[in-house]
């Protein structure tokens, strides 16, 4: 079972207001990218949220997503990622690391990057445009130990960095996944 687990705990403090509320096209950024995600190959969803927490919940109560919150969120990105494997069902195989803030992300980049990895069993996906690597990650989960170790100095890159044989780098034809 692959999940997708979105991103959606910043506090957006260079923005002065929340990020993911904004509006992009009829909707709001993060009505947009959950349901890009639900729409993709994954088989669940899970919104990790922390800052404006219930402004956010409001906007995508709807959908078919699991939320979780992060209690932690001020201690950035990777405790989000930490928070959401823990809620994560033992029969994951893989999952989806998306960012909230990337609105542009489609479906089909996320499809390739599933197919990529059913197809070769490699532990580590990586969507790259113009030899730039980008997100979303798909990482499986025999990471996930090392991943609840790492510091957030590190991030979730240190794994990625930890294995290098283990990637695979799926060329996109799109600036999306930045």
């Amino acid at each position: 079972m692959i999940w997708a687990m979105i991103l959606a705990a910043g506090e957006s403090k260079r923005m002065g207001k929340p990020k993911l509320l904004l509006p992009y096209g009829e909707k709001t950024i993060i009505e947009t990218i959950v349901e890009t995600i639900v729409s993709s190959n994954v088989e669940n969803t899970l919104v990790i949220l922390g800052s404006d927490r219930e402004k956010i919940e409001e906007k995508i109560k709807n959908s078919p997503v699991k939320i979780v919150y992060n209690r932690d969120f001020r201690s950035g990105m990777l405790s989000s990622v930490q928070c959401g494997l823990k809620a994560l069902p033992q029969e994951t195989r893989a999952v989806l690391v998306v960012l909230g803030d990337q609105p542009k992300i489609s479906a089909d980049v996320i499809n390739k990057l599933i197919d990529a990895y059913k197809s070769t069993g490699k532990g580590i996906v990586l969507p790259v445009y113009k030899k730039e690597r980008g997100h979303p990650v798909l990482i499986d989960v025999k990471y996930g130990e090392e991943v609840e170790n790492l510091s957030p100095e590190v991030g979730l890159r240190g794994t990625v960095y930890n294995h290098p044989e283990d990637i695979l780098e799926v060329e996109v034809e799109t600036p999306s996944i930045f």
